[in-house]
């Protein structure tokens, strides 16, 4: 049996809205607030180009400092839904065609307008699934622009360096969780017909920083998809650093129903951790290169590292 671990200085602080803990040159915040208003989710919209999910949470965010670098991570709902795909789908784009999308988006439009629906799927002006690879951002800066602070940028890892890569036993170690926080930042039902979803967790233990943002998507009777978006930091990394691995799979809905524990029991399909569970245990050929054979570029691992700079003694 290991030793028991040491649990370094910190500080926790909280506000009606939100929760921050202080440690290690870290300053991390999650802010959960409720359902954005009917005024701020107008603004939203007006900025975005496109309708906004039901239950779309405008305010909540993450956000960490690494306070010697400047060095800070942010995720929150503006700049992930900055990730929809805006204007007809692609090659790539993992556009989901299905005959009620139309009805979906005649849901989503004011009925007083004079306006056509668009005939088809490839008319619409954005992607009504949500479907989006955000990886968090950089603050002040776009989901797609590197860090502010030229002397760190992303690089590939090295999958012969231990260093670069998420450690799974040092998560699953029944270490004490000194700060924990769920943030969703969106969520939709696709009129009935599936669900799009964004949710945000972080832990922080005596040894290291470990973040999960998914998205997960389910389209009745057409295809499940998850896209993970990992953080991990120990905080006895040396030179310091921010480990980052991408993932994303999918699958056609009969072959994720087809692994349900009870066949006559639907529920697990809404669960996000159960759908991630059978798309992660499915061969990668299945998964993550031929997924529901939609193309979509998220479908892949890909793991990267920041190396953080600091300041001179």
């Amino acid at each position: 049996m290991s030793s028991a671990v040491s649990v370094p200085q910190h500080k926790l602080s909280e506000t009606p809205n939100s929760r921050t803990i202080e440690i290690n040159d870290w300053v991390i915040i999650a802010s959960t607030n409720p359902i954005s208003s009917a005024s701020e989710c107008d603004a939203l919209q007006a900025s975005l180009g496109f309708p906004l999910p039901e239950m779309t949470f405008g305010s909540n965010y993450l956000s960490l400092e690494h306070q010697p670098s400047g060095w800070k991570m942010v995720f929150d709902t503006h700049n992930a839904l900055k990730c929809v795909k805006k204007g007809e789908l692609g090659e790539g784009d993992g556009g989901v065609k299905v005959g009620y999308a139309d009805a979906w988006l005649k849901s989503r439009t004011d009925p007083g307008t004079n306006l056509p629906l668009p005939v088809t799927v490839a008319a619409k002006h954005y992607d009504w699934t949500y479907t989006m690879t955000y990886p968090g951002h950089h603050s002040d800066s776009a989901p797609d622009i590197e860090s502010p602070n030229p002397s760190i940028q992303w690089m590939d890892a090295n999958e012969d360096n231990p260093s670069h890569s998420i450690p799974l036993s040092e998560l699953t170690r029944p270490d004490p969780i000194l700060f924990y926080a769920e943030i969703p930042l969106f969520e939709d039902e696709l009129h009935d017909n599936g669900s799009s979803n964004l949710l945000v967790r972080i832990r922080v233990m005596p040894t290291c920083i470990f973040i999960l943002s998914r998205f997960t998507l389910r389209v009745d009777n057409v295809l499940f998809r998850t896209h993970d978006t990992r953080i991990y930091h120990s905080f006895t990394s040396s030179p310091s650093l921010v480990v980052r691995q991408l993932s994303g799979w999918e699958a056609p809905y009969d072959g994720v129903k087809r692994r349900l524990p009870n066949r006559n029991d639907l529920t697990p399909l809404t669960d996000a951790n159960f759908i991630a569970k059978v798309l992660t245990e499915l061969p990668v050929t299945e998964s993550q290169q031929i997924g529901a054979r939609t193309r979509w570029r998220g479908l892949g691992t890909k793991v990267e590292i920041a190396v953080l700079a600091r300041d001179a003694p």
